[in-house]
């Protein structure tokens, strides 16, 4: 098969999109570190807040490696459009396919991080539902003064 310069070219506005979206990923969990971090300072021995944190971080790692094999798939995509204008048609074809690894690879972690998440909002979730038993069985069997 052979490349033209149009099919790295269509791969530029996914890949963009998706850097969009892992910039926006990033941005949210740096402002979840800084509340964190202010609710931390407040009260250091609230054991939700430390695993939140080592999820945090986790999940900033892996974010850094979406966003570097994102940036790696764009640039063997610029290459390849490169290879295909000066007619190195083998060349080009090897780094199509190195760029579309390497976007493989970006979307895998991308899945890896959206699963670590739901395990963040899972802890918040299990932890609110602690704080609504321990209400609930509070009240639940005490008499109401007018029953008297």
């Amino acid at each position: 098969m052979e490349l033209q310069l149009s099919t790295p070219a269509l791969l530029f506005s996914a890949i963009t999109l998706m850097m969009l979206a892992f910039t926006n990923r990033f941005l949210a969990i740096a402002n979840l570190i800084r509340g964190l971090h202010k609710k931390y300072l407040e009260n250091p021995e609230e054991n939700i807040i430390i695993e939140q944190i080592h999820n945090l971080k986790r999940r900033l790692s892996l974010i850094k490696y979406m966003q570097l094999c994102g940036v790696l798939s764009f640039l063997l995509c610029v290459v390849c459009m490169y290879l295909i204008f000066i007619e190195a048609q083998e060349a080009a074809n090897y780094v199509f396919i190195g760029s579309m690894l390497a976007l493989l690879v970006s979307l895998g972690i991308s899945l890896i991080e959206i699963l670590i998440s739901t395990k963040a909002l899972n802890l918040e979730i299990q932890d609110m539902e602690e704080l609504f038993q321990k209400r609930s069985s509070r009240f639940w069997f005490k008499k109401d003064k007018n029953e008297d």
